[in-house]
């Protein structure tokens, strides 16, 4: 294996590739700060150009024995052309002197046959007649492929020593038609000399994927089945890797961690730079994809790419990054973050294999469940929701909801500073007033009714509360996003910590819970 690190963010390493079923050949991947590489290794000519490059017609006789005395391989099921892959010694292909190995067979007797398969042109080949004219061209790409063996110091490369017959792109053997019997090798002329001509055997670049907004998917597409030692990125304009496998499962986590980490980096300076022409009430925290977990799985698809952004008082979630200020205005959906429930899933909550998951409740009730690569990704979306949320609760200071009291509609504000006041709807006159310290206890019914137990200040008793709400789970997770809020503002260390004590006389934060079966507010008292 090759490897090693340095001190400008690359990595490289060698492994192996799938593309779907094909059987997995060797890549080299290089990290660096913005780009992903994949390179596979190549025969080029390094001096030189060969005077067989263009296209060549070339028309030559079946002979009795040995037929036109070349073989195949390739087609367009192998996403190649058919390329001559040996040639016969002293027969008509050689004799030519004008056919090579490496050459695309583009045209048979007129026929284009760029697209064929390999079998299809085996047929025309053979039903060609005692007189065939090729149109070929030489592909600079064919060595590789053809498994040709290096030689630094020759001008030609020799005989058959790798022809490939192991490989699945095994040669048609068009030569041996008529003499099964038949051992010619390749000849030194079959490749063709010039002095000038120098190969070498490189890694040639295969695939660049740029990091920014990429995504990286260990599970097999749209479902919950993880891939073993194996992930793909995919670029933002869909260029994907392929699958790239890794002999152990400490290989795969270091790759993923550090193509992320640079996924990651080249997102906090985009945002940086994006946040210039945005006020500083739209300001975007943090930005990045995760899979969602489809309501109504159609065709066995349980997942779909999602790209969520905390950006001002909303989470929107698109198909695609947003690139332009009209993108934004184009969200498949967008939530007030103050009215929204985030949490991580912990191992009994996870609703199949899929780990690493959070769930988005909205102000309607409704539950979104998204899934990310990474442990430390879930924590950076945990921590990105806190801080959004409490920017914007700071902001904005205080919400109002409508709701009813004992048939007359009233209005409860959850104020930052003053905790819960409840007036008339139509005098404006304040009925009642509480610090948030003072609310003891609470409960819901699900539906659309809250009561809270408040201790008075003075003869500290318990005094009941019921309203009514027309937006039950918004009016929850609201007072939910101010009293995470208060905590943090009083406890500076409790977004970084995530701590859940106390604090100057308040209810503790792991106490305040919202199910999505039946949301209710529980308080420690």
């Amino acid at each position: 294996m090759d490897f090693k690190t340095s001190n400008e963010e690359t990595k490289t390493g060698i492994y192996l590739m799938q593309e779907g079923n094909e059987e997995p050949f060797n890549i080299r991947l290089h990290l660096a700060k913005d780009i992903l590489t994949i390179q596979e290794q190549d025969v080029i000519c390094v001096s030189g150009e060969p005077f067989y490059s263009s296209e060549r017609t070339v028309t030559i006789r079946r002979q009795t024995i040995g037929g036109f005395g070349l073989s195949i391989k390739g087609g367009a099921e192998h996403k190649i052309p058919v390329v001559i892959s040996k040639i016969s010694k002293e027969q008509k292909a050689e004799l030519s002197g004008l056919l090579f190995i490496g050459d695309g067979i583009l045209q048979i007797n007129g026929i284009n046959v760029r697209s064929y398969r390999h079998e299809e042109v085996v047929q025309v080949l053979r039903n060609a007649g005692e007189e065939v004219t090729l149109t070929v061209s030489f592909l600079k790409k064919t060595p590789a492929f053809l498994k040709l063996p290096l030689c630094e110091d020759c001008t030609c490369i020799p005989s058959d020593q790798s022809s490939g017959t192991s490989s699945p792109l095994c040669d048609s053997g068009l030569h041996l038609n008529y003499h099964p019997n038949n051992t010619d090798t390749l000849s030194c002329s079959s490749w063709p000399t010039s002095p000038a001509l120098r190969w070498e055997k490189r890694w040639v670049d295969l695939r660049l994927i740029p990091l920014l907004h990429s995504r990286l998917s260990r599970y097999s597409p749209g479902s919950d089945s993880c891939r073993k030692n194996a992930f793909q990125v995919i670029a933002v304009d869909g260029v994907c890797s392929g699958v790239v496998q890794f002999p152990t499962a400490e290989d795969c986590l270091d790759w993923l961690q550090a193509i992320s980490g640079n996924i990651s980096s080249l997102t906090k300076h985009n945002v940086k730079k994006i946040n210039r022409n945005f006020p500083v009430n739209q300001q975007i925290i943090y930005m990045g994809w995760v899979d969602e977990k489809e309501q109504d799985s159609v065709q066995d698809r349980m997942y779909s790419p999602k790209f969520l952004a905390l950006r001002g008082s909303s989470l929107f979630k698109f198909s695609a990054p947003p690139v332009t200020t009209w993108d934004w205005t184009r969200a498949e959906k967008s939530f007030t973050l103050y009215e929204i429930m985030f949490k991580i899933l912990k191992d009994n909550d996870l609703l199949d294999k899929r780990r690493h998951c959070f769930s988005v409740q909205t102000e309607s009730g409704e539950d979104m469940f998204f899934s990310v690569e990474l442990d430390c990704e879930l924590l950076i979306w945990e921590k990105a929701f806190q801080t959004a949320t409490f920017l914007e609760v700071e902001r904005i200071q205080c919400k109002t909801y409508a709701c009813i009291m004992e048939s007359h509609l009233m209005g409860l504000t959850v104020d930052f500073g003053m905790g819960f006041v409840c007036f008339d709807a139509a005098s404006k006159a304040v009925l009642w007033r509480y610090k948030f310290s003072q609310l003891k206890g609470s409960s819901d019914d699900g539906k659309s009714k809250i009561k809270f137990l408040f201790q008075n200040q003075d003869s500290k008793s318990i005094e009941a509360k019921e309203l009514e709400f027309s937006n039950l789970f918004a009016v929850l997770h609201c007072i939910h996003a101010f009293f995470a809020a208060k905590v943090a503002c009083l406890d500076p260390m409790f977004v970084e910590s995530q701590g859940t004590a106390t604090t100057a006389g308040f209810p503790s934060l792991s106490a305040i819970s919202c199910n999505s079966q039946t949301p209710k507010l529980k308080y420690a008292t």
